[in-house]
């Protein structure tokens, strides 16, 4: 669980607080834990495993899904994880009890839906999109009309084509963390830290696979998918007692089989830019790798490592870039910018780079365009007061064809599209509540602009 600061305000310093969210993210991810099945078949033998099985429902589990918010709860430690803790893990986990958390952070707007559009301005397109109030994605015109929607429950999906391994939270199977939508209609999503799905335009279910999956995917050209998972474990060489989070790329087959993993944490150690990890926690959530993307080649004539086949990774917790070679499994391309629990950094046409730089502006947000080859800033977005613009977690940004920027920052359940001179000529703001009582607004994650060519005759065949 988190601690989240009240509405506007910059994160605040407080005595043991890092180590204890670090010690719960470990805790609960061994819950989640689970491992994929490489080499089975998605469509047969998964879902043969639930054939003539009981149904497994929201009772089995000590919570239920739900939707993405900032709830003031915490979770205990179920008594045979609690009998297995050493006495340095239980300080640690008294520590976290010890904290006071808010009740929420981001109160409902006056006005929600579309609330700015200068159309003469706007690159006009589809927003596809996913929401913290439902296990699903969204698809609206530029009006804030929804065009389609899909859905699928985390619990169904888990009967259809059941996990090795049962995860002790389902929490964050109330919502989609991220999608992508195929031109057919298909969509891919992440149950954060819990599976990641396909289903068709009419929301049935294609496949389903599940262990530790988490954050981000890319898809290749040839079907295959790119994706992010956790593992929490000991490290002796990094931790001999205390267990870490490990992230692992994956890549799936276009039916959801995985195909090959590797160790994030070995690339890096294997490769010249080990020292890029001299400031990396001992234990916990030493990465929290949030975004992948495929390289497609256009800045390697100027940095060869960016060669297409190549991936780009955001490493959180270490306020990083990084590309990786698939093939190689070593991290060839490195960067420390001094940003502050980044997201979403993102190759441009023009050979720069674009990240979402969570707190780097004096503990507020800030969207930073830089070239990787010279360090040098060529555009910086930061509202026109810091307040104006933050989002402590998550978030994304997407350079549109016309130079402008799209923006989600999702903790205020928001996006916006902003010029280069950084005027804001589209703004919405999710009109669904989430939370207790549904008193916060619900989060919104990686609003992704389509072109207005994007093919719909699918919408027509239902």
């Amino acid at each position: 669980m988190r601690c989240a600061s009240e509405p506007g305000d910059p994160p605040t310093r407080r005595p043991g607080l890092r180590a204890a969210l670090v010690f719960a993210a470990v805790v609960t991810a061994c819950w989640v834990g689970g491992c994929s099945r490489q080499g089975e078949s998605a469509t047969e033998e998964r879902e043969g495993a639930a054939s003539g099985g009981r149904v497994a429902t929201a009772d089995d589990w000590d919570d239920v899904p739900g939707g993405r918010w900032h709830p003031g709860d915490w979770m205990e430690v179920p008594p045979e994880v609690e009998a297995s803790l050493t006495a340095e893990q239980r300080q640690e986990f008294a520590r976290l009890l010890s904290i006071g958390y808010v009740s929420g952070s981001n109160p409902i707007p006056v006005n929600t839906g579309v609330v700015v559009y200068d159309k003469s301005k706007t690159w006009d397109g589809l927003n596809f999109f996913t929401s913290g109030h439902f296990p699903g994605a969204i698809l609206m015109d530029m009006t804030g009309k929804v065009l389609h929607q899909w859905e699928y429950e985390f619990l169904d999906a888990w009967n259809r084509f059941p996990g090795s391994e049962k995860p002790h939270s389902i929490k964050s199977g109330g919502f989609w963390r991220h999608a992508h939508l195929f031109p057919n209609g298909d969509v891919i999503a992440i149950y954060d830290w819990l599976g990641i799905i396909k289903v068709d335009k009419d929301s049935n279910l294609l496949w389903a696979q599940f262990g530790g999956y988490h954050h981000d995917l890319d898809v290749m050209p040839d079907g295959r998918i790119l994706t992010l998972v956790r593992v929490a474990k000991i490290v002796p060489r990094i931790h001999p007692e205390l267990p870490i989070l490990e992230d692992f790329i994956v890549t799936l087959d276009p039916d959801g089989d995985e195909l090959h993993r590797f160790s994030l944490l070995e690339a890096f150690e294997n490769s010249e830019h080990s020292d890029l990890l001299k400031n990396m926690a001992e234990s916990g959530d030493i990465f929290h790798t949030n975004t992948i993307e495929l390289l497609d080649g256009r800045l390697a004539r100027k940095i060869p490592a960016f060669r297409s086949g190549n991936v780009l990774v955001t490493v959180r917790e270490l306020g990083l870039i990084a590309v990786v070679d698939l093939e190689r499994e070593v991290v060839v391309w490195g960067f420390d910018g001094g940003w502050r629990m980044p997201h979403q950094a993102t190759v441009l046409d023009n050979g720069n780079i674009l990240i979402f730089d969570n707190r780097g502006n004096a503990g507020y947000s800030q969207l930073v365009e830089f070239d990787p080859v010279t360090a040098v800033g060529h555009w910086i977005y930061r509202g026109k007061k810091p307040e104006d613009f933050y989002s402590k977690e998550c978030g994304s940004n997407q350079r549109l064809p016309n130079g402008n920027t799209l923006i989600t920052e999702t903790d205020r359940g928001k996006a916006l599209e902003v010029t280069r001179g950084q005027e804001i000529i589209w703004k919405y703001f999710n009109p669904m509540r989430a939370g207790e009582d549904l008193k916060f607004i619900a989060s919104v994650f990686d609003v992704v602009r389509l072109p207005r060519d994007f093919p719909l005759d699918w919408l027509d065949e239902r």
